[in-house]
């Protein structure tokens, strides 16, 4: 169909990333708006009346990671990995989605992240790198690396919000 049938495989990959990180982010837009309404839109904006920026990540990221939960005990292979890992990776998120939610006064931010973040660790990584045997603990989303990736960008907008006073 198209032709692309008869292009090269690393041609038919750059056109699925392509497909994928704008038409595929639009979609996914629509599911994640529903939650954030809820996450960002609300949620954040009721614990900010009694916490602090750094309380209002931590608490709001360890029940929206604790409301993800089901879903992570029904796919699981190593449970108490993917439990620290799950639970760092979205308690790290909440860190730069709080971030971006303050500082813009809007939840799209949040949105598209969150639109983004799933497309590309659910859809365009695995098959990049899934294909090598062994790395199924460092690798995807409940991966050790990206644990500390989001880590890293966590404490990253938790300093920020700090120095902002956000």
């Amino acid at each position: 169909m198209f032709g692309i049938g008869t292009l090269d495989p690393t041609a038919i990959t750059i056109i699925a990333i392509i497909l994928l990180g704008t038409i595929e982010v639009i979609r996914a837009s629509a599911t994640t708006l529903g939650e954030e309404i809820g996450w960002r839109g609300f949620f954040i904006y009721e614990l900010r009346k009694v916490l602090s920026f750094t309380g209002v990540s931590i608490f709001s990221g360890f029940i929206w990671a604790a409301w993800h939960w089901p879903l992570l005990v029904y796919y699981s292979n190593n449970m108490l990995l993917e439990f620290i890992t799950f639970f760092t990776v979205i308690i790290s998120m909440s860190f730069i989605m709080s971030y971006y939610t303050f500082k813009s006064k809007s939840l799209w931010p949040a949105v598209i992240f969150h639109a983004v973040s799933n497309v590309y660790i659910q859809k365009i990584l695995p098959p990049l790198t899934m294909k090598t045997e062994g790395p199924e603990h460092w690798l995807g989303e409940n991966g050790i690396m990206f644990a500390i990736v989001t880590s890293v960008f966590g404490i990253y907008f938790w300093r920020k919000a700090i120095k902002e006073k956000l």
